[in-house]
């Protein structure tokens, strides 16, 4: 009796478990079935359409540009030094003190350098004495005016006077022979004399010139005691103190001119054929990170640098209010050309899967086809697009993660009036294309 009771029991579980199984298994759909609640095919073998917005190929203007990225350097940058030697009597300047040109930095001490001095022009004015040369006036006179040089013209002369009368004399026979020879002999005298005086002239202006170079050295020296900017900047070092004793040469100061400042780059060479002078540049730095600072290109260099394959640029930028500084890192674009009519889809109307871009083409029996197309650059919430399309088409912008191609689609009542917040499904991939002038597609300055 027990036994049979087992198996009573055995069979009624095993028939409950083959119910549950049967249960189960019925919820599967037959092969070739629609599962209930699931849609087939988008738009096909008449499933729902899917409701897209639309938005036609524009034709829009598109400001070319060129990426730059530098260092902004001082237009005119001076070590100040010291052209004689001295001890630091004063220091008039600070570390970033803006200065004016012709403004004293530095004070030599000039007890020695007036002495030099007085001494130099001692000795000029003996020999402007010598001369006879007034001090007052710096013309040179001619050798015959001066004293000696005249007195040996008249001690000749008188000689000559003396030996032609003892000629007349001797001729007659009423003067010795001796004394003839005594005057032709006192002519030569005179003349070597003469010669004499003149040579001592000629010497004594050449020292004049010397006396005078002296003197001149001796007054510049002690004007070189007071050491002035040369230019109009900022201090940038600040590299003696006072009462310090420095040499000939020894840099004291450097004055950075900040107004303007040059933007010096580096672009690639296949964009020379569009890069010219006066261009408008337009960068940013990184301590003042949401202000557009602008620039125009001055000076080009003519020669590529084989190494990078770069050439030199260098950007004039007006800085005003100091707010930039020499060596602050610059990054921005070059505007090079303005483009018109160029064919352009908006950002809601793009799909990028795998770097590849594409839109989806509405057709005339208003199913949709996926059509790969090739971007430039972005140009506000529009993307250029260089391949693809023919510049007529309807795209769709909204839903595109619903639609594939031959998906059947109706348009809302929007009908190409596109929100402003709308976004793609899939961002697009802001590294990718190239502009026409090399900027990337992710966006400009």
């Amino acid at each position: 009796m027990r036994v049979r009771l087992h198996r009573v029991l055995y069979i009624l579980f095993f028939c409950g478990s083959l119910s549950i199984l049967t249960a189960c298994g019925s919820d599967q759909p037959a092969q070739g079935q629609t599962p209930p609640g699931q849609r087939g095919q988008r738009g096909r073998g008449g499933a729902p359409e899917v409701t897209v917005r639309t938005a036609r190929v524009q034709r829009i203007s598109i400001q070319r540009q060129v990426d730059l990225s530098g260092t902004l350097a001082s237009l005119d940058q001076v070590r100040v030094s010291s052209e004689v030697a001295g001890v630091v009597a004063s220091a008039n300047f600070e570390l970033g003190q803006e200065v004016q040109a012709g403004q004293v930095l530095v004070q030599l001490d000039t007890r020695e350098l007036e002495l030099a001095l007085a001494r130099a022009e001692s000795a000029l004015r003996q020999t402007e004495a010598q001369l006879g040369i007034d001090g007052r006036s710096n013309a040179m006179p001619a050798d015959e005016e001066i004293a000696t040089v005249r007195t040996a013209i008249a001690n000749r002369d008188d000689a000559r006077a003396q030996h032609k009368r003892a000629q007349e004399l001797l001729s007659k026979g009423v003067l010795p022979r001796a004394e003839f020879d005594t005057t032709e002999t006192r002519v030569k005298v005179t003349e070597a004399a003469l010669q004499a005086a003149l040579e001592e002239v000629r010497a004594l202006k050449a020292s004049l010139q010397d006396r005078r170079a002296a003197y001149d050295l001796a007054r510049k020296k002690l004007n070189d005691a007071t050491i002035r900017a040369p230019v109009s900047g900022a201090i940038a070092d600040r590299l003696v103190q006072r009462g310090e004793f420095i040499r000939e040469n020894t840099q004291v100061a450097t004055i950075v001119q900040l107004n303007p400042l040059k933007l010096q780059t580096a672009v690639q060479e296949r964009h020379a054929n569009v890069i010219r002078p006066n261009l408008t540049a337009r960068f940013r730095v990184e301590p003042f990170p949401d202000e557009l600072f602008t620039g125009r290109i001055a000076h080009i260099s003519p020669s590529v640098n084989q190494a990078n394959r770069t050439f030199p640029v260098e950007i004039l930028v007006d800085n005003p209010q100091r707010r930039l500084k020499p060596g602050f890192f610059a990054k921005g674009v070059i505007l090079t050309d303005m483009d018109e009519n160029v064919m352009a889809v908006p950002q809601e109307a793009l799909s990028i899967l795998a770097g590849v871009s594409s839109v989806f083409v509405i057709q005339d029996d208003g199913t949709v086809r996926q059509q790969n197309v090739t971007l430039g650059v972005q140009e506000g919430n529009y993307y250029e697009v260089l391949d693809g399309l023919q510049g007529n088409e309807l795209l769709a912008a909204s839903n595109l993660t619903e639609i594939v191609t031959g998906t059947r689609v109706s348009i809302s009542s929007g009908n190409e009036n596109l929100p402003a917040d709308n976004r793609p499904a899939v961002q697009p991939d802001r590294g990718r294309g190239q502009g026409r002038n090399g900027t990337a597609e992710g966006g400009r300055e």
